[in-house]
C-alpha cells in the first residue's frame, strides 16, 4: 500500500473499527457490583457516603439526613496501553496481521474497569474506606440512641476470599469513576519521531479513571471456608443489618464473588439443585455467582 495521508486515514478507520469489535465483544461484570459516577475534575469527593436514606413517619419537623463530608476522596489515575506497527508492514501490505492484536487492545480497554473495581473489592481487608475503617472490619461505626456501636462486615478466616454483595440498589458496594473514556488515538504523521527515527505506526488506548469503596454495608467479605454454614453467615448478616438509629436496611444478597480458586466450591454451593447426599440444595440459585481473577 502506498503511504500516503488518504491511506493512512483509510488504515486507522480500519483499525478503529476492530478495536470498537474487540471492545463491544468483552464480556464485562464491574456493571454488576459499581455503580458509575462520571468525574469532573481530577479528583472526586464523597461526601454522601455515610447515608442509606429511608423513610419514617412524619411527626413534627422533618429529619434531615445531613450529606456530612466524611473526608472519602478519589483521585482519577492514566491508564494507557501502545502498539507499533512497522512502516515496511504498511508497504508490504501486510497491515492486516496486526488486526488481531488491535482487536485484543479493544478487549482489554473494556475489561479494564473488570480489573480496577474486584482488585479493588479484594482489597477491602486492608484498604480503608469513608468511615477510616478497613471496607472489610468489625468495627465499623453506627449511631443507635446516641450511642456508638461497632458493626462488622467479615467474619475473618485465613483462605481464598470469597463476598457477598448486594447488588439490587443505585447505591454499590464499589464505585467506578472515570473521567476519560478509553479511545483509539494514532501517531502517524511523517514528521512524527517514530515514524522519522524508526519507521513505526504508533497506535495506543489511554483514559483516566479509578476505582474505590461504595457503601460497606452492602458487602459481606470472608476468608473463612465457603460452605453452607459460613454463607449462611453471611446471607443473615446482611439481611439483619441495621443502619444509624437502629433502622433495618432491608438488605437482599444479590451476588457472589469469587476467584477461580473458589470457583468449584461456588457453583456446588449455588448452581446445583441437589446436595452430595441427594437432598435439596436449599441454596440453589440464591445468588448470582461471579467468578473472575482480580478477586483473588
Amino acid at each position: 500500500m502506498d503511504i500516503n495521508r488518504i491511506n493512512l486515514d483509510t488504515l486507522f478507520t480500519g483499525y478503529n473499527a476492530v478495536f470498537n469489535r474487540g471492545f463491544q465483544s468483552a464480556k464485562t461484570e464491574w456493571r454488576n457490583v459499581a455503580m458509575l459516577i462520571p468525574s469532573v475534575t481530577e479528583k472526586e469527593i464523597y461526601a454522601w457516603l455515610g447515608q442509606i436514606p429511608g423513610i419514617r413517619e412524619w411527626i413534627g419537623d422533618r429529619v434531615i439526613n445531613s450529606l456530612m463530608t466524611k473526608g472519602y476522596t478519589l483521585e482519577n489515575k492514566d491508564f494507557e496501553s501502545t502498539v507499533a506497527v512497522p512502516r515496511n508492514k504498511i508497504l508490504d501490505d501486510m497491515y492486516g496481521v496486526y488486526s488481531p492484536l488491535i482487536e485484543e487492545l479493544g478487549r482489554v480497554a473494556a475489561v479494564h474497569p473488570d480489573e480496577q473495581v474486584f482488585a479493588t473489592l479484594s482489597k477491602g481487608f486492608t484498604e480503608i474506606c469513608y468511615d477510616g475503617q478497613r471496607f472489610f472490619d468489625t468495627d465499623h461505626p453506627i449511631s443507635v440512641e446516641g450511642k456508638t456501636v461497632s458493626v462488622a462486615n467479615t467474619d475473618g478466616g485465613d483462605g481464598p476470599a470469597w463476598f457477598l454483595l448486594d447488588n439490587s440498589r443505585a447505591l454499590r458496594p464499589l464505585i467506578y469513576q472515570e473521567r476519560q473514556k478509553f479511545n483509539l488515538v494514532r501517531k502517524d504523521q511523517e514528521n512524527d519521531d517514530n515514524v522519522f527515527f524508526r519507521k513505526e505506526y504508533i497506535y495506543g488506548v489511554d483514559g483516566r479513571s479509578v476505582a474505590g469503596f461504595g457503601l460497606w454495608q452492602l458487602a459481606w467479605g470472608s476468608k473463612q471456608t465457603l460452605d453452607a454454614a459460613h454463607y449462611e453467615v453471611a446471607r443473615t448478616h446482611l439481611q439483619t443489618l441495621k443502619g444509624d438509629e437502629g433502622r433495618p436496611l432491608g438488605l437482599k444478597p444479590t451476588t457472589l464473588v469469587v476467584s477461580p480458586q473458589l470457583e468449584s466450591a461456588a457453583f456446588d454451593l449455588i448452581n446445583s439443585a441437589t446436595l452430595a447426599n441427594g437432598a435439596s440444595n436449599k441454596w440453589y440459585k440464591s445468588v448470582e455467582v461471579i467468578v473472575t481473577p482480580w478477586a483473588a
